[in-house]
């Protein structure tokens, strides 16, 4: 019999294609995760396979000196306990130990069985700290939706026999992250966005559930976006310089690790917060500007530079709080230097100031000529038609009911890391999706016609949550849910471990809403 569960006993289990992230016992204020780790493993390659590479799929990529053999081989014969995760992994690729990375989950499925256990086992008994012997934890799980009914019944026996869970439900991950949105309203229809590394996810969700047949996948993300401003900042002659100046002691660097530079400076732009998201007319007027060969703020940093005057023309910036006591001429000055929009940062050791085309960073989503010119991309041939995202979200409505889609329009929620330092993302789509619901009313449908899209975020009184920007959404979402779900006596949301003993793992097909 079914039973409700201490409210510190309860793990939340959140798995998306690149992170796995968890906690335990939940609290009147709804805590952030205590474990975020990527959703990767590591085999050390003990058969010598000689440099071979594994892509995001985890399917080996042979060189010319490879063994695709021996790594199949090596991967048949792997054991959980062979695999390294976590800080593990982190500190074999740190000393440049010779390792296989595989990612089992991101295909939005589970590649490999084992891969998948060693990353859960890692969390909940390494991370969490956990006990398989005296495990009184019941698991919610959040998954990429649309899974196979085996898929469900293999989690459910791995977590009942080889985790001893004292309970499992398992919740789909778009659900949980539009569930954390409209905890203060009645909403029950919208659509998630969920930006990853390598693919943005569009999910529309109706009376609480997922839309059949509906979703989409755009083969676009975070790792686009970041390619595409490294390529844009070897404009940036500031940044260049940075780059040519060797110190003793270090070589020039070729093309590959000056790319790899200039991603770690896009990364650490979009990190420190630096970046905002372009309407559809800034971001066309930026491109104009550099096609010009000027900076979108009519300003030319390398000429700045040169002079010398950078680090003046910042502090002068700073000194703008200063207005009532400063002269015309300085307010005027500040006036322009906040028009340039300068950022000076300390990267490698060095300073830099970047401009406006900082804030060209997610031109990918929404364009396809900046997705193809996103350097260093090797894409696959997945048979899909690229769309730009709002394309992709506007074909995915348009396969709903008529008469849902005005009620789906009113629930529209970008989520995803990326969502995590750049605010805004939501009213960036939602203005390139104007054309979506305006002037192709159907006459026949007046009535139901959508007039505008609104937009959701996290809500202010999730006080952890309140700085975080909205990419944890499935966390909370999940969490949110967990809290309910354990505490329902009746049991009807979750599997209980004598409920398991009894039916075996298909009895998790009747406590999954997505299998009805």
């Amino acid at each position: 019999m079914s039973h409700s569960f201490r409210d510190s006993s309860i793990v939340v289990l959140d798995t998306g294609r690149t992170t796995v992230r968890a906690g335990l016992g939940l609290h009147d204020l709804l805590r952030t995760p205590s474990v975020d780790i990527p959703a990767r493993v590591g085999l050390p390659r003990t058969l010598g396979t000689n440099g071979e590479d594994v892509s995001m799929n985890g399917e080996a990529q042979s060189g010319p000196s490879t063994s695709h053999s021996s790594s199949a081989n090596l991967i048949a014969h792997a054991k959980v306990t062979d695999y390294l995760v976590g800080s593990q992994l982190d500190e074999a690729l740190a000393s440049g130990q010779d390792v296989l990375v595989f990612w089992p989950f991101a295909n939005a499925d589970i590649a490999d069985w084992t891969q998948a256990e060693a990353l859960w086992k890692y969390v909940l008994f390494n991370q969490l700290k956990l006990r398989r012997p005296q495990m009184e934890s019941p698991v919610l799980l959040s998954i990429p939706p649309n899974l196979s009914r085996s898929t469900y019944e293999r989690i459910c026996q791995l977590f009942f026999e080889r985790f001893n869970v004292a309970a499992l439900g398992i919740l789909d991950r778009p659900t949980a992250q539009f569930y954390s949105a409209i905890t203060a309203s009645s909403q029950l229809s919208g659509i998630v966005v969920d930006v990853d590394r390598e693919w943005t996810d569009i999910t529309p969700i109706y009376d609480g559930f997922i839309a059949s047949g509906t979703r989409a996948s755009v083969h676009v993300g975070f790792e686009d976006c970041k390619r595409y401003l490294a390529g844009i900042l070897r404009g940036n002659q500031t940044v260049l310089a940075a780059l040519s100046e060797t110190r003793e002691g270090e070589t020039p660097l070729n093309d590959a690790d000056t790319q790899a530079a200039l991603e770690e400076l896009a990364q650490q732009l979009w990190s420190d917060g630096l970046i905002k998201v372009l309407t559809e007319g800034e971001a066309g007027a930026a491109r104009e500007a550099d096609e010009l060969g000027a900076d979108a703020g009519d300003i030319n940093i390398a000429a700045i530079v040169v002079a010398g005057k950078e680090k003046a023309v910042i502090e002068s910036g700073m000194r703008k709080k200063a207005g009532a006591r400063a002269s015309a001429a300085e307010q005027a000055r500040a006036r322009e230097i906040e028009a340039r929009d300068l950022v000076e940062v300390q990267w490698r050791g060095r300073t830099v100031t970047v401009g406006k085309e900082r804030h060209r960073f997610c031109e990918p989503l929404f364009d396809l000529n900046a997705r193809e010119g996103a350097k260093g991309k090797a894409r696959e041939t997945d048979g899909m038609a690229a769309l730009p995202v709002q394309a992709a979200v506007g074909e995915a409505v348009a396969k709903m009911e008529v008469d849902q889609r005005a009620y789906v329009w009113q629930g529209l929620f970008v989520t995803g890391d990326i969502a995590d330092h750049i605010k805004g993302l939501g009213a960036a789509l939602q203005t390139r999706l104007t054309a979506f619901i305006i002037g192709n009313a159907d006459p026949q449908h007046n009535e139901v016609q959508p007039r505008s899209i609104r937009t959701l975020k996290i809500p202010d009184y999730f006080a952890e949550y309140r700085d975080k920007g909205d990419g944890l959404a499935s966390f909370l979402g999940t969490s949110i849910v967990a809290k309910i779900t354990f505490n329902d006596s009746a049991g009807k949301n979750y599997v209980s471990k004598s409920e398991y003993a009894s039916e075996g793992p298909k009895v998790i097909l009747g406590m999954s809403p997505s299998l009805f």
